[in-house]
């Protein structure tokens, strides 16, 4: 994997792309995270992270220039919340294959106002049930929704479901399989279980030790498995369980 350092961002392929807009190619470098951005100067209209190994879809700085977004065939599970306070002013964001998988995983793109065309294509949630009228009733303001344009039935049809009983029943089975991930938060709940079926003092520590390292939804995901097991991470004696828990 490569760091995406401010070196990266400044010795990558810049160009005026065929709608006439600046664009920076950072496609194929298998990326795992958004950071850096800063050393762009907001000089681009479009960033195209396509064909990288990204998570999450944060780590942005405030970018007011930026309008399109290519993320296809990375490994999104989930948005960071606030991206409408860095990048406000985003109309276009191609998630195509990518995983996610919950209607709720969108959420947090809800208060990006200027989003006109998203792709949700080749995620899993395109499976699910109501998957496109759901979206096109969260964002009233798409006009394009995995390349087809959405049209005034689809909407009425959408409002007509969702401001129901049934629809708001639905939504709120929706919202419950949201995915938050604040640092330690789960992992914290799990310890404070297996603290009371009498864990050491010493393991206690080594647990909120790992909690504290963790600097990544992967390895947070790791850690939960190792304790869910009833392994202790930093134990010498299951060490190769644990280094490949931590592995960035």
């Amino acid at each position: 994997m490569v760091k995406l350092t401010a070196e990266l961002v400044q010795n990558s392929m810049q160009y005026i792309n065929a709608v006439k807009d600046r664009e920076l190619d950072l496609r194929g470098y298998r990326i795992p995270e958004i950071e850096n951005l800063g050393a762009t100067g907001d000089q681009f209209d479009t960033i195209d992270f396509s064909d990288n190994d990204i998570r999450k879809l944060d780590g942005f700085p405030y970018l007011k220039r930026l309008k399109c977004l290519l993320m296809n065939n990375n490994r999104i599970v989930r948005a960071g919340e606030h991206l409408e306070e860095y990048i406000p002013n985003l109309e276009t964001l191609v998630l195509t294959g990518n995983q996610l998988d919950e209607l709720s995983d969108i959420e947090p793109l809800v208060k990006l106002e200027k989003l006109t065309t998203l792709s949700l294509m080749f995620n899993p949630i395109t499976a699910k049930q109501h998957y496109r009228l759901y979206i096109v009733y969260k964002l009233p303001q798409l006009k394009l929704l995995d390349f087809r344009k959405i049209k005034k039935k689809e909407r009425d049809e959408a409002q007509a479901l969702f401001k129901s009983k049934k629809g708001k029943d639905i939504q709120k089975e929706i919202l419950k399989k949201a995915k938050t991930f604040v640092p330690g938060g789960n992992m914290n709940n799990i310890a404070k279980q297996k603290g009371m079926n009498g864990l050491t003092e010493d393991e206690v520590r080594k647990i909120r030790q790992a909690i504290n390292n963790a600097k990544s939804l992967e390895e947070m995901e790791r850690l939960q498995k190792i304790l869910q097991s009833g392994q202790i991470p930093g134990d010498k004696s299951n060490s190769e369980l644990n280094g490949e828990a931590m592995e960035t």
